[in-house]
């Protein structure tokens, strides 16, 4: 049986780096749509773009072809050029002999990206495209929600 195709938009907002972050993910298999959203107090923006990815794959039931739209460069390349697995295989440090950031969150995506197989497409942000529009309005709703929690 053929893998169920569904696709994926996330974002994540940051105000303040770190400070209050949000992150949102739309999910969408056919006609069915599904909105996630969430924050943190104290955050970074590259942990919410994480976070988004992670959520949405982790909202799935079963083994799925994703197609990811993120406009994060830090998460399409890393996954796309390699660099997260050769991080994890080097013990966390990158090539410059610093330590990787997120190792925590890179862990979670990697192990999720096992199940699913992954589809990457990198969209500019902030440039009209309607569901990553929405994922950063959910991002930034999720942000404002954490900052007013303190």
């Amino acid at each position: 049986m053929a893998m169920k195709r569904v696709m994926l938009f996330t974002d994540g907002a940051c105000s303040g780096n770190p400070g209050p972050g949000g992150w949102g993910a739309i999910l969408r298999f056919g006609e069915h749509e599904k909105e996630l959203s969430g924050g943190e107090a104290q955050t970074t923006n590259n942990r919410m773009e994480l976070t988004a990815v992670i959520k949405g794959l982790s909202a799935l039931k079963e083994p799925c072809l994703v197609e990811l739209y993120s406009d994060s460069k830090y998460i399409i390349d890393a996954i796309e050029k390699g660099w997260a697995v050769k991080w994890k295989n080097n013990g966390w440090v990158k090539p410059d002999k610093k330590p990787a950031l997120n190792p925590d969150l890179w862990e979670e995506l990697l192990r999720l990206a096992e199940i699913h197989t992954l589809e990457l497409h990198w969209v500019k942000g902030h440039a009209g495209h309607p569901e990553n529009e929405r994922c950063d309005a959910l991002a930034v709703a999720a942000s404002r929600a954490a900052a007013n929690t303190n």
